[in-house]
């Protein structure tokens, strides 16, 4: 490499004088603060962080700011009381820590990843040390949580200002990085319980306070965030892991006469009222329950801050109002990026969302809309939801089989989540309490889409439909229906119908099944043929025939073994390329024939 492609000397001894002014200035503030001397150093500790772009640099230098603050909230420089003086240095303190903290959020979106996560573990431990300082400086001796810290980080997780080196280039601006997501899931929201709570507390305000105009990203990063939760607490004995240890002492008993209203209520709230949003989330404990119940007793809406985070139904009540403001702000639209987002929550709905809600049937409306509105997967997965909360949670929703046999269109044996649709239902039809008219207009359009489905669709439709005949000995006249011979078969299933149960299925019959016996697949003619047997095999076990696609259909073939090879009838021809005229006279004059007759009938011109 030429030297004049080097940096210049300058530029190292500069850095190298950055490092070593950084520890200069660490050693002064240190002691400054050990001593109360004058802490003007600080600024210029700050400065020299803004003002430097280097990352390994970067790195060293939030280290040490983080050091010279915990220096400082540990010598009890934030703790309030003194005079004037005392005010004065307290709050010029307050704003040199506020403008680290904005410096190590921004950071969160740096391209470095090495300086995304030393400043999440920094922002942490900081909320770590100013809870366990304002525990110590509290009158009563209540345990405390730094609620105005811990809203800089949810910011920093949900809006994503970008990163102050502002020369870099911004690849995702907006959304969050996925190693900071799964660092802090792990880290924090899935293991601590203060954590969680008053992340989810936050969560709802902010969603409450931006708009969704204005940053578009911010729903997409909390779902990002929540759905990645591993760990929620069903007993109030699993209430035990704490990131700030001083939360982990067991509360005072509530009082029932009137709701607790102290400092930390006003911390929690939103606005200066009470916490109102918690009493549309509380309800009045059965008695019998709180026997044998270990949680807080109390009305959520009545605990304090402490009590909270110990209470499994304030959890539930944090829980429940974070969905539904997050809820509303995931997309309908039909465009498949507009989906994804939800997808992905009718994903996790029947296991991670509805067991830990309050009161699940509040997400009706929402789920219901999906079923109208989207369609597709995304309506087959609501049904899934609904189908939840009509089985676990006795919702009441008359229409739920006319929109399921809505699903069955000519596109729903063509899509790739066509396995997920027969498992689905599948189970919605498992119930044998189920109408006979009903069962028999799902069998009858499922074998009228097998007309003109791919084979590995078919494979589906055959066993599933064994299956729903072998429960429903009804039906079994569908399959053994026959008409006069001197008459034409009139098929009585009216196709255009919406309402399965006037589809006049019952009394039609599965001849599109039995036209399957011809196939051009020897794996669905094959099969075709077991209803012309004795319906003495048990039901099918459906997990056999999902997955099958058209390579796997080739690879059967392929693999198959030929018992017997089949008969051929050929005849032998020397030459099966005829000479033309001109190769014909030169055989007859003896002379040799070397063209090539198969290169001369591939060129085109």
């Amino acid at each position: 490499m030429p030297a004049s492609s080097l940096p210049p000397p300058a530029k190292k001894r500069k850095v190298k004088q950055d490092v070593d002014l950084a520890k200069k200035l660490e050693a002064e503030i240190t002691a400054a603060a050990r001593s109360d001397g004058s802490l003007n150093p600080l600024l210029d500790l700050l400065n020299l962080a803004q003002g430097t772009s280097d990352a390994v640099d970067l790195s060293r230098i939030i280290y040490s700011l983080y050091r010279v603050f915990v220096v400082i909230i540990c010598s009890d420089k934030l703790a309030p009381g003194g005079g004037d003086a005392a005010k004065q240095v307290r709050k010029w303190i307050w704003g040199r820590l506020g403008v680290f903290v904005d410096l190590l959020v921004g950071l969160l979106q740096d391209e470095e990843p090495a300086l995304r996560k030393s400043a999440l573990d920094i922002l942490f431990s900081l909320l770590r040390h100013l809870s366990s300082s304002l525990s110590t400086a509290s009158s009563d001796g209540r345990p405390q949580f730094h609620h105005s810290h811990f809203k800089h980080i949810v910011r920093g997780l949900l809006i994503c200002p970008p990163s102050p080196r502002s020369s870099l280039t911004v690849t995702c601006e907006g959304e969050l990085m996925p190693d900071v997501r799964d660092h802090f899931v792990a880290t924090w929201l899935s293991v601590y319980d203060d954590v969680r709570w008053c992340f989810f507390r936050e969560a709802s305000s902010v969603l409450s306070r931006f708009q969704a105009a204005e940053y578009p990203s911010l729903a997409a990063n909390l779902l990002s965030l929540v759905e990645r939760l591993t760990t929620f607490p069903t007993e109030a004995s699993e209430l035990n892991a704490w990131w700030i240890s001083e939360l982990g002492r067991k509360p005072f008993a509530p009082k029932s006469d009137k709701p607790v209203a102290d400092e930390e209520e006003l911390a929690m709230s939103d606005s200066g009222n009470e916490d109102d949003w918690r009493k549309f989330f509380d309800e009045q404990p059965k008695a019998k329950d709180m026997k044998k119940s270990t949680d807080i007793r109390g009305r959520v809406h009545q605990l304090s801050f402490h009590q909270s985070l110990h209470s499994l139904k304030a959890h539930r009540a944090v829980f429940t109002r974070m969905w539904l403001s997050l809820l509303p702000r995931l997309s309908l639209d039909t465009s498949a990026t507009s989906r994804s987002p939800t997808i992905r929550t009718l994903n996790i709905m029947h296991q991670g969302i509805l067991p830990h809600l309050t009161r699940p049937v509040l997400v009706m409306d929402w789920i219901s809309a999906c079923v109208d509105i989207a369609g597709g997967t995304v309506g087959l997965l609501a049904l899934n939801a609904l189908f939840s909360l009509m089985k676990d949670y006795n919702l009441d929703y008359p229409q739920f089989y006319t929109r399921l046999y809505a699903f069955l269109d000519k596109d729903v044996l063509h899509l790739k989540h066509r396995a997920r649709f027969f498992r689905l239902t599948e189970l919605f039809l498992s119930s044998t309490h189920l109408p006979a008219a009903l069962l028999a207009s799902f069998v009858k359009r499922l074998s009228r889409l097998s007309l003109s489905a791919p084979p590995a669709a078919i494979i589906m439709i055959i066993p599933f439909t064994y299956n729903i005949l072998k429960c429903h000995p009804a039906l079994m006249k569908m399959i053994h229906r026959t008409g006069e011979d001197d008459e034409p078969f009139n098929d009585t299933y009216i196709a255009d119908e919406i309402n399965p149960n006037v589809t006049n299925a019952i009394d039609s019959s599965l001849w599109e099944l039995l036209s399957h016996r011809n196939h051009y697949d020897a794996a669905v003619s094959t099969l075709a043929r077991i209803f012309e047997e004795a319906f003495t095999k048990p039901g099918y076990s459906m997990e056999d025939f999902l997955d099958h696609t058209y390579g796997t259909l080739l690879e059967t073939e392929f693999q198959r073994k030929i018992k017997k090879e089949p008969a051929l009838e050929t005849e032998l021809v020397e030459d099966p390329f005829p000479l033309c005229t001109d190769s014909a006279f030169e055989a007859d004059k003896g002379i040799a024939n070397n063209r090539d007759v198969i290169s001369e009938l591939w060129v085109f011109g």
